[in-house]
């Protein structure tokens, strides 16, 4: 059974950059969507992310051109790196593994993925 872990939060400055990372205890390799989400104090659950194991990435319009999302199967880790930050970015962010493309075809539904780590909170200061 593969757990996620998620570091790389923080306090950061407007237009400051942060690195996330979600480390996995075990081969991601078979993880053929992985991505990153994020929730705000009194909303929903957001896409903030997706890659798949072929490399193809998906941005929501509000992070699209500032985050990318990457993965290193050698080490196991899915990354978020996150430049030109705003206060609108703070958000306790979480990794996800699907197993499938079940993920992917449901439009990125959350329910729809596999595996969850437990979150690292990003505060952007204004």
């Amino acid at each position: 059974q593969v757990q996620f872990a998620e570091s790389g939060g923080g306090l950061v400055q407007y237009v400051g950059s942060l690195r996330l990372s979600c480390a996995a205890s075990g081969s991601i390799s078979s993880m053929y969507v992985m991505g990153w989400y994020r929730q705000a104090p009194g909303k929903q659950r957001e896409l903030v992310a997706t890659i798949t194991s072929r490399g193809s990435t998906n941005y929501p319009d509000s992070v699209k051109g500032r985050f990318t999302i990457s993965r290193d199967n050698a080490k196991n880790t899915l990354y978020l790196q996150m430049n030109s930050l705003k206060p609108e970015d703070t958000a306790v962010y979480y990794c996800a593994a699907d197993r499938t493309f079940s993920s992917w075809w449901s439009g990125f539904d959350p329910g729809k993925y596999d595996y969850w780590g437990q979150g690292t909170q990003v505060t952007v200061s204004s």
